[in-house]
């Protein structure tokens, strides 16, 4: 099976470092020198990793047989793919892998259908579970235990306990409120700080 796990930024200085946006848990695994990686486009592979370094909180890597900046400005944009195991997990027994939760029916604490995981959104603070109805909707549920405290890798299952608003209309939207209290951006009614946790 093949996993997405880096995406390659720009060029950094005049030999042929690069940048990653680094899209695995296991960058020390799945990034080490020697590692063969293939790439989407195909035509840009394979790549095998000569050095590896962090600079400024940047992951930076070096492939053989790219020398130079121009070399390695003609690589931005590429993903690198790694070759792993279908029956592989991540040490950690809270993570998963994409392909573990792509196609896990999704239901709420109570029993309740919500749909199907369809993909995972990762952003830069927090993954998104992008879930299709069975409606056809979508909905994007945060990736935290707070929303989803259980995965059922057995009963092919997510079990959600989404807050109001999440996957119906009970939400309050801020703009229909009456008084004088609403203001430009929500306000502190509901306690939180903005995030959901990560």
């Amino acid at each position: 099976m093949q996993l997405v796990v880096a995406r390659i930024g720009r060029a950094h200085g005049i030999k042929g470092e690069v940048t990653v946006e680094v899209r695995t848990d296991e960058p020390e695994v799945r990034l080490a020198p020697g590692a063969v990686l293939a790439t989407d486009p195909a035509s840009a592979g394979p790549l095998t990793i000569e050095s590896g370094r962090v600079h400024s909180g940047r992951l930076l890597l070096r492939f053989e047989r790219v020398g130079d900046r121009t070399a390695a400005e003609a690589l931005r944009n590429t993903l690198l793919i790694a070759e792993v195991d279908p029956e592989e997990t991540p040490e950690d027994p809270d993570e998963y892998y994409d392909h573990q939760l792509i196609d896990l029916d999704v239901v709420t604490r109570d029993g309740t259908p919500v749909g199907r995981i369809e993909e995972i959104a990762h952003l830069p603070h927090q993954d998104l579970l992008v879930v299709r109805g069975p409606d056809g909707g979508e909905v994007l549920v945060p990736f935290v235990g707070e929303i989803v405290p259980e995965i059922d890798l057995d009963g092919q299952r997510a079990v959600i306990d989404p807050p109001p608003g999440l996957i119906d209309d009970r939400a309050e939207i801020a703009g229909s409120r009456t008084g004088s209290g609403a203001r430009a951006g929500g306000d502190e009614e509901d306690g939180g700080d903005g995030e959901y946790g990560a």
